[in-house]
Formats: C-alpha cells, structure tokens, sequence
C-alpha cells in the first residue's frame, strides 16, 4: 500500500532541525499503530502521507505511484485522516452534509454519496441525527462524525489520530467495530495513538518512533515484548501486559482474555 524511503523532514530548514531524520518503511494491509512520545514526530509523518507537508528528502509511494507534487485533494480519493481535534474538521450545518461533503468533493453522485454517508454514519452509530448541527453534538460523537466522513469517501487508507480521546468505553467499543469493519473490507487502517491498551486489542503491527526515528517495529505482541525499546521510547506497555509480567506469566500478554487463559493454566 505505502512505501517510504529516506524520508527526512524539518519545519525550520537548518541544519539539526529535523523531525524525522532517514525513515524507511512499508505498509500492508495490517492494521498498523504508530507509538512514541508528543514530539517523536508521528503527526509529522501522518502528514507527509497525507501529502499535507512534502519531504526534504526522500521519497513516498502510494499503491505503486509517487507523491511529489500530488495536493492533499489529489490524494483524498485514496487516502484519509481523521484528526485528533474534530472542531478542526467539522463546517457545515447538519451532520449529514458535513458526511457528504467528501465523496461530493470527489465527484461521487449525490445519490451515491447520500447513500454512503448514511451508510457511514450507521457504522458511527449517528445516522439518528442526521439534520442535527454538529456542534451540537457531544465531543465523543464530533469524533465519530469525522471518522464517518472519512469513511464515506471508502478510501483503501484510514489514518486515524488518536481516536480514543474523550471516548468512554461504549464509544471504545463503538471504534473498535468500525475498525474491524474497514480491515474486513481490507482497508489499510493507521492509528497515532496513546492507548496502548487499544492498540493492544486492536493493531497487528505497532510502529515506535522516538526523536523523529524509528525505534521498533513489527508484530504488536514482539513490541511490546521490547523492554528496552519502550524504555527508551518513554512508553508504558499495556496495563494488562505489565500485569502479567509482574506475576511472572511467560510470553507476552495482550488482552484480558490471554490474561484469564494465563491464570486458569497457572492454578
């Protein structure tokens, strides 16, 4: 889906400004969490993708084709994000047109795009307010809005930025499904994010950057079996698997449901 060479990228173009220094990577169709510290540069690099900022160096590969030179509109057929603040993405007058207004601005029909909003908004659980202003909405579902926005335009990429912010566990499960939703559609689905437990539950590769480079990468449960890494990256491993470790279970633990099977072969 994505490959990424020799990316290097500074706001502030002197010498040792750089906030992603020498990336390399490539992305499947995995579900895929990038981790790490405010400041390790994984907005930055979302962006880059997004084609909202453009490299110093390097290079990015969307399905096989270049992106230097493509606007952030040119890439909306394919790529999408969801960002972390949803005030800064809603601006229209009811929540069903703020839906359509993507695959409108794509060229979709309008009855095509009416029918995937709608659709869109089913899976966020609003399709009962779809002539409500949305700013009318709590914070938990401008969230949720904006992940239906995006998927209405049915991109093969959804990046999510931290999406269990303002979410109780009811608008956890409420993404969670979503998630599961678009990977079953085979969906690249990206996440920055700070809840390692949801990564836990939900990503099959994690992705660590730390100073603007990459750390550790691969398989969720080999990442967060790296002691060191984590340590060093200044992230916590999920609260179940730090549990476990402290009882002494072998391997590593990612969910409620391993920790159980873990106690039950353990009496």
């Amino acid at each position: 889906m994505i490959n990424v060479k020799n990316l290097s990228f500074s706001y502030k173009k002197t010498e040792g400004a750089r906030v992603l220094s020498d990336i390399h990577l490539e992305f499947d169709q995995r579900s895929t969490a990038i981790i790490g510290q405010n400041g390790a540069g994984k907005t930055t690099f979302v962006k880059l993708l997004k084609g909202l900022l453009k490299p110093d160096i390097g290079q990015i590969t969307i399905k096989g084709q270049d992106i230097k030179g493509k606007t952030a509109a040119e890439l909306a057929r394919t790529i999408g994000l969801i960002f972390q603040n949803p005030n800064d993405q809603i601006f229209k007058r009811t929540v069903l047109d703020e839906v359509m207004f993507g695959p409108l601005n794509i060229q979709m029909e309008k009855s095509a795009a009416k029918e995937k909003a709608i659709e869109a908004l089913k899976m966020a659980g609003l399709d009962h307010h779809l002539d409500t202003n949305p700013h009318d909405l709590s914070l938990s579902e401008k969230k949720l809005l904006c992940m239906a926005s995006v998927m209405a335009m049915e991109t093969d990429i959804i990046i999510f930025d931290e999406p269990t912010i303002a979410q109780d566990n009811q608008g956890k499960e409420k993404i969670k499904q979503i998630i599961q939703t678009l990977k079953d559609k085979g969906k690249l689905v990206m996440t920055i994010i700070h809840d390692m437990d949801f990564v836990a539950e939900n990503f099959e590769r994690t992705i660590v950057f730390n100073e603007g480079k990459v750390l550790a990468d691969g398989p969720t449960r080999e990442v967060f079996s790296q002691k060191q890494a984590l340590l060093q990256a200044n992230v916590e491993a999920p609260y179940i698997t730090q549990l476990a470790d402290k009882l002494g279970f072998a391997g590593t633990v990612l969910s409620i449901g391993e920790f159980i099977d873990k106690v039950d072969a353990n009496k």
